[in-house]
């Protein structure tokens, strides 16, 4: 009988973080920060976790003690170590009240989270709060909130009337300048319930901007049996992740209160936009790209598609002639080695990066990941037949036929708006003109702009196929 993990003996630190959203990203990046300070530092910063939806990490990880491996995949070999920091996990849907009472508790200075573009209840071509969602009308009228704004509201609220300090709300997605959204949307939020209370917000609440980085593979039933070979225990929960990892965090916290996250290799900058700028346009862009031409040209990973010659000459294009100019380097960055680094990591062989994991929720990602890019380089007459190519994929993608006529499960908040317009259109034009129309995604001028090359490249996918079409793409003119 295998045995199942269990959490150490040592003293388990109190919560002074709540976490929203803990899926493997965080539990492989910055829970594994948290962890090293405190083992580094002290100081009571275990984690609240918050499941919003569903009691599957709870479940998991509550006959282990909270206790979860986190495995390192490396071209050279692999590393399992333990992670305790974790205090506890609620699941949101089961009780609500349970999650307000723990974010008001005055020990709680951090409430963390990560719950990916759509959970931001944002539009994200504007930032603004989307008012019309589902869980915001919700929230507007009921104190017990489904939405992640809505919870921070709620609680900061109940911290107000207790005469409390507020917590700092710390994004950890990749969204650009995901402090001023998280804020916005909490502000909007907060000054349709009671306006004094956005006041209160706007003077003592903190939203640092951050940068994270790190390649977080989708955990699969051949890497739980590795985990368990190396530790000699069944984890039901583990994360599998890069050798690399990168955090920077505006140094702006509610009384600095905060864990010693400097001491474990945590840049803390005033202004984190030159980094994410550059991570969010280099890496991400490039994930995207290479997502959905690779998924249409049939390979299963990012190493598998950059194994392929032809789109590790495509997305070295992509760098060098169109995503570098429309990216300024932050202090002591050389753009060209971090874009040579990129490649490294993605050619790693044991980081099994499913290219349908990264085309996921692909309309909440575009706007961040590959327009701004496009629109900083039009407006200087730089040509982006490359990016125009991506988005074009994406388009194809979310037709949700690939190029053998087979069926695509595209999961994405818009999945049914976007196929019954590509549906409903009669030519590649007329797709191209319906998909530009959905301004949750595309801002009407820059829709206008693009519009000739977008038809151009997604008629070049339709006759030549991805591969062909990004091989053509990429040559030098």
């Amino acid at each position: 009988m295998t045995l199942r993990l269990t959490r150490s003996s040592a003293p388990a630190a109190k919560t002074g973080i709540v976490h929203l959203g803990l899926g493997a990203f965080f539990r492989a990046h910055g829970a594994v920060y948290v962890a090293e300070a405190m083992a580094r530092s002290g100081g009571d910063w275990g984690i609240l976790g918050v499941s919003l939806q569903n009691p599957t990490m709870r479940d998991a990880l509550a006959p282990q003690g909270w206790a979860y491996t986190a495995l390192e995949l490396g071209p050279d070999g692999e590393i399992a170590r333990p992670i305790e920091v974790l205090t506890g996990v609620l699941v949101a849907r089961e009780g609500a009240e349970a999650v307000l009472a723990a974010m008001a508790d005055p020990a709680v200075r951090i409430v963390s989270l990560t719950v990916t573009e759509k959970g931001y209840c944002h539009l994200p071509a504007t930032g603004a709060l989307n008012v019309e969602h589902a869980d915001i009308q919700h929230d507007l009228t009921n104190p017990l909130p489904v939405s992640a704004p809505g919870y921070i509201v709620r609680a900061l609220q109940r911290r107000r009337q207790a005469g409390l300090r507020p917590f700092t709300v710390l994004s950890c997605d990749n969204l650009p300048n995901n402090g001023r959204v998280v804020r916005g949307v909490v502000l909007e939020l907060a000054r349709r319930i009671d306006p004094d209370l956005a006041d209160w917000i706007v003077t003592e609440g903190r939203f640092p901007a951050t940068m994270v980085d790190r390649i977080v593979p989708a955990t699969k039933p051949e890497d739980m049996a590795r985990v368990e070979a190396l530790i000699g225990a069944h984890d039901a929960a583990p994360v599998v992740h890069e050798p690399f990892r990168q955090w920077v965090v505006e140094d702006d916290f509610v009384d600095g209160a905060r864990p010693d996250l400097g001491a474990v290799g945590v840049r803390l900058v005033r202004d984190v936009t030159p980094y994410e700028h550059m991570k969010l346009r280099m890496l991400n862009g490039t994930h995207s790209s290479l997502a959905y031409l690779g998924y249409l040209a049939e390979h299963e990973t990012i190493a598998d598609t950059v194994a392929d010659p032809v789109f590790a000459t495509f997305v070295k294009h992509l760098w060098h002639r169109e995503i570098i100019p429309a990216v300024t380097a932050p202090p002591g960055e050389s753009l060209a080695a971090y874009a040579d680094a990129l490649f490294a990591r993605y050619s790693n062989p044991a980081i099994r990066h499913r290219t349908w994991q990264i085309a996921m929720d692909g309309s909440q990602k575009l706007p961040q990941r590959l327009l701004g890019t496009l629109a900083s380089n039009l407006s200087k007459g730089i040509a982006c037949p490359g990016l125009m190519l991506a988005i074009a994929a994406w388009m194809r993608y979310v037709g949700g036929i690939d190029e053998r006529g087979r069926p695509i499960e595209v999961k994405d908040p818009l999945a049914a708006q976007l196929r019954a317009l590509s549906d409903g259109a009669q030519t590649p034009a007329d797709r191209v003109d319906a998909l530009l129309s959905v301004r949750a995604v595309f801002p009407e001028e820059l829709a206008a702009t693009i519009r000739p090359g977008i038809t151009g490249a997604y008629e070049l996918l339709l006759r030549l196929g991805a591969r062909a079409a990004a091989s053509l793409m990429s040559e030098d003119k």
